[in-house]
């Protein structure tokens, strides 16, 4: 998949440069990258074939190239193996598959993007404030007195599933 090409054209198939954040190279048909909202701007207005991803590395670069392949090899063919691959793409740690939603609002993929936003949403649904926080490595502004007047007012929001973990 990798390679040090630049654009050419293979027959009818214009070809174009992918350059993730650690400097490997994807050689992809243009048709495929343009699914990318932020490339098809970029090839229209700056006419380039090599694409710079400073801060896609290599590994959700090949996440996300899998991912538009089967969408379009599965969805015109069978939707059933589709939404079987769909399933195992988000069935990664969390971590990866916040890194993977970073990656793809960051390319302008609106439909991944919002598939990958409901796989997050569904990994915190019933996560209590304590695990969201960690989950998402962000720290309460609140005093402690504050917490503990919250949780008399609201405890519902202190209820759930303290294991970040699960998937």
């Amino acid at each position: 998949m990798a390679s040090s090409s630049s654009s050419s054209t293979m027959g009818e198939k214009k070809m174009l440069t992918l350059k993730s954040g650690d400097n490997e190279e994807f050689y992809l048909e243009e048709s495929l990258v343009l699914q990318f909202d932020l490339i098809k701007t970029i090839v229209k207005e700056e006419r380039v074939s090599i694409i710079p991803l400073p801060s896609i590395k290599s590994k959700m670069v090949v996440k996300i190239i899998e991912y538009l392949k089967k969408h379009t090899e599965l969805t015109a063919s069978n939707k059933e193996d589709f939404k079987n691959f769909e399933k195992e793409f988000v069935n990664v740690a969390l971590e990866e598959l916040l890194d993977i939603t970073v990656a793809v609002n960051y390319l302008k993929i609106n439909g991944l993007l919002e598939f990958c936003c409901q796989a997050v949403a569904d990994r915190i649904k019933d996560k209590s404030v304590e695990a969201v926080q960690k989950i998402f490595k962000f720290e309460s502004g609140f005093t402690p007195k504050e917490v503990t007047e919250f949780k008399r007012e609201i405890p519902w929001a202190f209820e759930g599933d303290l294991d970040d973990t699960k998937n």
